[in-house]
């Protein structure tokens, strides 16, 4: 693969064989991004998991304390009282069935979607739609509830979910290059702490066998995996 100059540049000043401190991996992120946009730090976790099983699934939500830098376009599925519940917490689209035909005619102008329990009958014809873009409302994920308005106003603060992949690999994003370096490191302490917790009863070994923290242009910056033992 043809990489740009200026990543060439970043790299020149990674380390690819050292585990860095937390700290330190993040303020080496900030420094060696180059873009003109306010690039998103990810975080990218190898686990010692088979995903192959499903006693060792690994999956769940976090409110990261500092949010991801995103504004994201929260949709519920209600009716009556728990519609007027999700306007009043800030979602940005609200409804029913107009909402399914909508979507089913091709629009997906939202990065997350809730749904109360009872509508679900209408939600789940959406499924071969949402499903594989990864929008379903999902109970596991904690957008199928009642509890509306705290679960929008903690989607629109920066919850984050998380779900090992098949390569038991987890990706996600813990706020921007723009952060200040603190801020980048509560939210991935934050985040290791709640993924040390889900840690499945099945899992043998080190649990967190590696971790890489990067922007969305840049290299990796691999982080000792043994740091997190200690956020607990």
């Amino acid at each position: 693969m043809k990489r740009s100059k200026a990543y060439q540049e970043a790299i020149k000043k990674v380390d690819r064989h050292h585990l860095y401190e937390p700290a330190e991996a993040l303020q080496l992120v900030k420094e060696i991004s180059s873009t003109r946009f306010d690039e998103t730090v990810e975080v990218h976790i190898k686990l010692g998991v088979d995903p192959r099983h499903a006693d060792q699934q690994v999956r769940g939500t976090v409110s990261l304390p500092h949010g991801t830098g995103k504004t994201r376009k929260v949709l519920v599925f209600a009716k009556g009282e728990k519609q007027k519940e999700a306007e009043s917490a800030g979602a940005d689209y609200v409804g029913a069935e107009e909402l399914a035909e909508k979507i089913q005619g091709g629009w997906f102008d939202f990065d997350v979607a809730v749904a109360t329990p009872d509508m679900m009958s209408v939600v789940g014809r959406l499924g071969k739609i949402l499903g594989p873009r990864g929008l379903m409302p999902n109970p596991k994920a904690g957008t199928v509830t009642f509890d509306i308005e705290r679960t929008v106003k903690e989607l629109k603060a920066g919850r984050i979910e998380y779900r090992v992949d098949k390569t038991a690999l987890i990706h996600v994003p813990i706020g921007k290059v723009s952060f200040e370096a603190e801020k980048l490191l509560d939210n991935l302490n934050t985040f290791a702490d709640t993924l040390i917790k889900a840690r499945p009863a099945a899992a043998k070994g080190q649990f967190m066998r590696s971790v890489t923290v990067c922007s969305t242009m840049g290299p990796g910056v691999k982080i000792n995996p043994l740091a997190f033992t200690a956020v607990r």
